[in-house]
């Protein structure tokens, strides 16, 4: 009996005592929280700041500050070679590079209509008037007394501006029964008109760095100061390359050339085209 109550007992059991199991845990590494630099970026707090690409900054917009509003950039007075016509005229800016005409102390003896034009090539008292030119403004038929004063738009121009020439003419709508010489569109009286328009100041300055592949066009006309002021495409030439020719933006380019028909839809550029480089010309 003895025995068998001894057997139960782990001194006797020919058994190692059992160690007893460690109740330490192994935590996991917490991982990082991803805290925003700011909204949307996704960029760990602490984490270096990534270095952004370089870009170049656009151009400032291309600028031509214009002659102050009213400045009389031409005047003088008609007369016909009969004397049968009088008036005033005065070229006039708007403020925004635009032009216009007015017209004052109108007088006629003439028993028809009569209109203004302005155009760039003299012709002769008496010719037909085959081209209506810039300004095409009826100024009124026979009077008694000075007619009310009139104007009319002439827009850009330019700087000089090519129209050196005033046009007077019989505006008649039809030759029955009137003199030859007073039939429609006959000139009645020739006048130059000189312009005196000071300079703009503009931040545009083209230099021509001369010819360079895909740039290899002419220069045709310079400014007073030298200046390229017109350059005709070359075969092979390129936007791009033209402008960098000449230190500009393309954006510079094209708004020396605000009527796009220098260019395609693609904004390439017309061989044998005749740019503007000249920002007065505007």
């Amino acid at each position: 009996m003895l025995l068998g109550a001894l057997t139960g007992c782990a001194l006797f059991a020919g058994a190692s005592p059992q160690r007893p199991v460690s109740q330490q845990t192994h935590k996991p590494t917490p991982t990082p929280k991803r805290t925003p630099v700011g909204p949307g970026t996704g960029v760990l707090s602490g984490s270096p700041t990534p270095t952004p690409s370089p870009t170049t900054p656009p151009p400032p917009p291309p600028t031509l500050v214009p002659v102050p509003q009213g400045t009389v950039v031409a005047e003088g007075n008609v007369a016909s070679p009969k004397g049968s016509i009088h008036f005033h005229y005065r070229m006039v800016s708007n403020g925004d590079n635009t032009y216009s005409a007015q017209y004052s102390n109108f007088t006629s003896t003439v028993p028809v209509p009569i209109s203004v034009t302005l155009i760039d090539v003299p012709p002769n008292v008496g010719d037909g008037l085959t081209y209506h030119g810039v300004g095409d403004h009826p100024l009124g038929g026979p009077t008694t007394a000075a007619a009310p004063p009139s104007s009319a738009p002439l827009g850009r121009i330019g700087n000089p501006p090519s129209l050196t020439t005033l046009l007077t003419y019989s505006s008649a709508a039809s030759a029955d029964g009137i003199p030859v010489e007073l039939g429609p569109n006959k000139i009645l009286a020739v006048n130059s008109v000189r312009w005196s328009i000071p300079a703009r100041q503009t931040n545009v300055h083209p230099v021509d760095h001369g010819a360079a592949p895909n740039a290899q066009g002419t220069v045709t006309e310079t400014t007073p100061s030298g200046a390229p002021a017109s350059y005709v495409v070359a075969p092979g030439d390129t936007t791009a390359r033209v402008a960098e020719r000449f230190g500009i933006p393309v954006e510079y380019l094209r708004w020396l050339n605000p009527s796009g028909q220098a260019f395609d839809s693609t904004g390439a550029v017309y061989e044998s085209t005749t740019l503007n480089l000249d920002p007065e010309a505007l």
